[in-house]
């Protein structure tokens, strides 16, 4: 049996069509019941991608296809440091899956320079519970041999061998391109001398062979090219599809062992959760005496009083439910934080606004976070947050998109850098 660990899914932005869904589809129809993930440079598809697995009855392999810097990560010097190895990491159980996340994290907070880059020194740090495979022709070892300098492939692969010891793995493919083959020559010898284990790969990065032109067109989206360019960017080949075992054995069948070796790091991962805790925010003007509970009361029923000019029985009822639902779920601090920068935003002539869900809340409207007064409009304050709800709740607020830079200088310099993200998401 085969187990495909170099492969992209369509987080690859811009590079690869592989989408989950029909990836599964794929593996089922062939038989394969592992698969690994590796996406350059990032791990956007990882939980979208354990959990469809996991569901279908497959083993998922979390990976990623990072980016070496070829001197530190902190030098970013064009012309020499926009030059980057690749190279598969793969996590071989929860503590390689937090380090895997370590590497990126780092790679795109502080060595990206062109893409998130990772240096030798940081790798070593980070290399436990990790399986390293010595990646495509950009990897560190391919590139020598590439330039007919076996010698330091030979030394490089050295270097990897002593930080990974028997988690290192020298990677060969075999997809019908010249450079391939001169570089396979190289790869193999090495394998040899060094006494490290080979494994086939296919670099995967759309479905089927007749998608390849699918990749090409999201390269000229890429390039700013057009696919009647005569020089844009193309591979001489359309072998970098999601190949069936039986294909890869053929391919492979003078050197069983790097089809074998596939399974046997598929049975080296174990099983573990993804968790995600949760990490509330810290409101930081508290005034003196109060608690975050006490205080979202008092600033909720001035602002109530204000407003609706008196506090009824039935408003006092609604404000209290809210405040203890608010306050037993742990979002205090959520709404003071929330009405802080909506405050910073009116003060300073930001227009801010909201909409979605969290406009049901009378506590919400009664500080200010929304204008819309929620019990005249009969918005219901549970379809945003109530007692058996899991998943956090989320003001959507919509903030002047000119001006949204203020905003967020102003969050990291009275939160801190630390605490304060700006999120990506997928649809």
């Amino acid at each position: 049996m085969f187990t495909h660990l170099h492969l992209h899914t369509e987080y690859s932005l811009l590079d690869a069509t592989i989408r989950i869904p029909a990836l599964i589809e794929k593996l089922q129809a062939s038989g394969m019941t592992s698969c690994a993930i590796t996406d350059h440079g990032n791990m956007y598809g990882a939980f979208k991608f354990k959990n469809a697995m996991t569901e279908a009855g497959l083993k998922p392999i979390i990976g990623c296809e990072i980016y070496v810097a070829p001197r530190s990560m902190e030098l970013k010097e064009f012309g020499k440091d926009n030059k980057y190895n690749h190279l598969i990491l793969l996590a071989k159980n929860l503590e390689g899956y937090k380090n895997l996340m370590k590497i990126v994290s780092i790679a795109h907070m502080d060595g990206f320079y062109y893409k998130p880059r990772i240096d030798f020194e940081t790798l070593s740090k980070y290399s436990a519970d990790l399986v390293c495979t010595s990646a495509c022709l950009a990897g560190p070892v391919s590139r020598p041999l590439l330039e007919s300098n076996y010698n330091l492939a030979l030394e490089i692969a050295k270097k990897y061998a002593e930080i990974f010891k028997d988690n290192f793995y020298i990677e060969i493919q075999r997809n019908g391109m010249e450079e391939q083959e001169k570089v396979n020559e190289g790869l193999i010898k090495i394998s040899k001398e060094l006494n490290l284990p080979l494994v086939a790969t296919c670099d995967a990065h759309y479905l089927n062979k007749e998608d390849a032109s699918i990749q090409e067109i999201l390269w000229c989206i890429s390039d700013g090219t057009s696919m009647d360019d005569p020089k844009k960017r193309s591979m001489p080949t359309n072998e970098f599809y999601v190949k069936t075992p039986d294909e890869m054995i053929e391919l492979f069948k003078d050197i069983p062992e790097a089809i074998e070796n596939t399974q046997k790091i598929a049975e080296m991962i174990e099983e573990y959760e993804m968790s995600f805790g949760r990490i509330e925010p810290r409101f930081l003007d508290l005034p003196e005496g109060q608690t975050t509970a006490s205080y979202l009361k008092e600033l909720s029923y001035n602002g109530a009083k204000e407003k609706y000019g008196e506090i009824t029985d039935e408003l006092k009822e609604r404000l209290d439910y809210e405040l203890k639902v608010i306050g037993d779920k742990g979002y205090n601090d959520y709404f003071l934080v929330v009405r802080d920068f909506v405050t910073f935003c009116r003060n300073a002539g930001i227009v801010v606004g909201m909409r979605g869900s969290g406009c049901g809340s009378v506590v919400a409207y009664s500080i200010d976070i929304t204008n819309i007064e929620p019990i005249g409009w009969e918005l219901y304050f549970e379809r945003f947050l109530n007692p058996e709800r899991e998943s956090p709740p989320d003001f959507d607020i919509d903030i002047a998109d000119k001006r949204r830079d203020e905003l967020i200088q102003y969050t990291i310099e009275k939160y801190g850098t630390d605490n304060v993200k700006q999120i990506g998401t997928f649809r």
